[in-house]
């Protein structure tokens, strides 16, 4: 399913051209590619600690779709400013109601409130599948914001992971916050209740 959207980033400093929320495609990759090779050289938002190839995020993006979970790309002014995917929780069969986001911007659009835009169309997006929990591994308490921005859209603080990861000279705890997506644990996952009578 493609969806295709206007926002209007909320922020004092917005662009005055709105972000272009869409489906991400290869032709895409290389500006995701030098997006995310900047948060793994410089940021913990990431705890890889060397950028993936084109090749290898076409890979990913291609398991991302194999999933039926959604991909996007915010565009501003033909240029992809930031993007957003969700990714199977765990690969057990009994998690798979529950997923895990992923944003990252360009570091020119900081501060612009894409971040905001770009998990909303996310969670919306994902709302619409059988997907039940939504669920953020953030890294260093949130410092570049994501913990307030995952609050402000719902999610709760449901526990930290102390010193799991060493990156840039440092321990690393990560912060684990959940959101509940649709009926969320109102009910049975809708492929359990399709096979009762």
């Amino acid at each position: 399913m493609s969806i295709t959207h206007t926002t209007t980033a909320t922020s004092g400093s917005a662009s005055a051209t709105a972000p272009l929320i869409r489906d991400a495609t290869e032709a895409d990759l290389p500006a995701i590619q030098a997006i995310y090779a900047h948060h793994v050289l410089t940021g913990v938002a990431s705890f890889e600690e060397t950028p993936p190839s084109v090749d290898d995020l076409r890979t990913r993006l291609a398991s991302v779709r194999s999933h039926g979970l959604p991909y996007m790309v915010a565009e501003i002014d033909g240029e992809v400013a930031g993007y957003c995917y969700a990714t199977p929780y765990r690969p057990r069969a009994a998690y798979r109601n529950t997923i895990e986001d992923s944003i990252y911007v360009n570091d020119a659009y900081r501060g612009r409130g894409l971040g905001r835009v770009l998990l909303q169309a996310l969670i919306e997006r994902c709302e619409t599948g059988p997907w039940r929990q939504m669920i953020a591994v953030i890294a260093d308490g949130g410092s570049g914001g994501s913990l307030s921005l995952h609050t402000q859209l719902g999610f709760e603080l449901t526990g930290t992971l102390k010193a799991v990861g060493f990156k840039h000279g440092r321990w690393l705890d990560t912060t684990l916050m959940q959101r509940a997506l649709g009926k969320g644990d109102s009910s049975v996952p809708d492929d359990v209740s399709a096979g009762r009578d």
